[in-house]
């Protein structure tokens, strides 16, 4: 269960501003299917958290315990800096649009998601707690926690929600997971 509600948080707080949570945006203002949108979403995440989540557990295999704290809680401070770097929308590749709101956003979510602030956090998560399946659930959970509101109050949620002060508290959230993961590691 921690390893579940320490994926949660950090994964909603950190898609707050994302730029899938721009995509999102978008594909709400294109089609009237929400459903179809959120099912997609969730088809794309499970999918790439699944593989991310797979590789924090296997290269946490190689390492000792002790490395693997190091590279893990200087990891957790570099991505706790790099989310108070907003992202900009990089436009959205309009060849998949026509073939609905699943697949578009299956296949525009998935190729957002690669490389993206919670893919790393989602492989960091797991290589932490070694546990793939909570991980994963949680990561998905966060995911979607940030982004389904989105779907249906898009516009008026982006004009009200302090996006810098929540990247600010995701910052802080993922400096502090990695300040106690470093300490946890030293004092083993």
């Amino acid at each position: 269960m921690h390893a579940f509600l320490s994926s949660v948080i950090p994964v909603a707080l950190a898609e707050i501003g994302d730029k899938t949570q721009l995509l999102t945006l978008f594909l709400a203002t294109r089609f009237a299917r929400k459903y179809a949108i959120i099912t997609g979403m969730l088809c794309a995440t499970l999918l790439n958290h699944i593989v991310s989540a797979w590789f924090g557990v296997e290269v946490a295999r190689f390492f000792t315990p002790q490395l693997m704290g190091w590279v893990v809680g200087f990891s957790f401070l570099v991505v706790g800096l790099w989310l108070l770097k907003p992202d900009k929308d990089d436009g959205v590749d309009a060849r998949f649009m026509r073939y609905g709101p699943f697949v578009a956003t299956a296949v525009l979510f998935f190729l957002a998601e690669v490389g993206d602030k919670t893919q790393i956090a989602t492989i960091l998560l797991a290589a932490q707690y070694r546990d793939l399946y909570s991980v994963v659930l949680g990561s998905t959970v966060g995911l979607l926690l940030a982004n389904v509101p989105v779907i249906f109050f898009g516009n008026w949620l982006m004009q009200r929600l302090p996006l810098n002060r929540i990247r600010i508290g995701a910052c802080f959230l993922f400096c502090l997971l990695g300040i106690i993961t470093l300490v946890q590691t030293w004092l083993n």
